[in-house]
């Protein structure tokens, strides 16, 4: 089901029930696959990958040019999306930057009317952006993160799986894995205990991540702790290392958390 008045370009490949609404454009090179939906006036730019079910809101644009000025829009990068995922009206989400690169989403996540994804960035699944989000470039985010309406986060920032970022705040340095982060600049001032729990996560698991927590705004190690899947993941997230030159500090009240 395409509009008459929809623009595709002939190096579109359109899977199984896609449906394009009017005034849409698809420029090409672009694969959608089986089930995407793209309503009417929303934008495909050259060199994008969407997988499954995807739905592009009204004026959404995905694919665009970096936003750097040292880049050479005749470099073949692209935007890459898993399945499942909802672009809401006004979203951006831009290409990557370098030659055979992609900026990448993954499946599932949800990106709130005039949210923002730059260049290089990489999402997992499961996300939430809340209206006006903005990720600068090179910007990882894990699973299940919450951004709340305004976030800003700085290019090269990480942002760990399970996460909540409250509404307005900025975060300049890495955010923890499975905590909550408030302010400007952002710090970290408990664990996303609602997060967790929804996703499975209670009992010895549940007391395990509370302590890993404790130990880091201590300032101490993690050896000793039971190697459950939560702790594995902070483990390998912390000595990965960080191009932002580590993670945000704590609020020094005492958390509810840590009891």
């Amino acid at each position: 089901m395409i509009h008459p008045t929809a623009l595709i370009g002939p190096a579109v490949e359109l899977g199984a029930g896609v449906t394009v609404g009017a005034f849409a454009v698809i420029e090409g090179p672009a694969h959608l696959g089986p089930g995407c939906m793209i309503d009417p006036h929303a934008v495909i730019r050259p060199f994008v990958r969407l997988g499954c079910d995807n739905r592009v809101h009204a004026h959404a644009v995905l694919g665009g040019l970096p936003q750097d000025l040292a880049f050479d829009p005749a470099t073949e990068t692209w935007f890459e999306a898993g399945d499942g995922n909802v672009f809401r009206e006004g979203v951006t989400l831009s290409r990557a930057t370098r030659a055979g690169t992609a900026t990448r989403v993954g499946s599932r996540n949800y990106f709130m009317n005039n949210s923002h994804v730059g260049h290089d960035c990489t999402l997992g699944d499961n996300n939430i952006l809340a209206s006006g989000a903005t990720l600068g470039g090179h910007v990882e985010v894990g699973d299940r993160v919450f951004m709340g309406g305004g976030v800003m986060v700085h290019q090269f920032c990480r942002v760990g799986s399970f996460a909540i970022l409250q509404g307005l705040a900025g975060i300049n340095k890495d955010v923890l894995p499975f905590a909550m982060v408030g302010g400007r600049p952002g710090k970290h001032y408990r664990l996303n205990l609602v997060g967790l729990r929804r996703a499975g996560v209670d009992g010895d698991r549940l007391k395990a991540v509370s302590a890993a927590f404790r130990r880091i705004k201590a300032r101490q190690s993690l050896d000793g702790l039971p190697e459950t899947p939560e702790l594995g993941y902070l483990r390998a997230w912390l000595a990965a290392g960080s191009r932002r030159g580590g993670w945000l500090g704590f609020i020094e009240a005492r958390s509810r958390d840590e009891d």
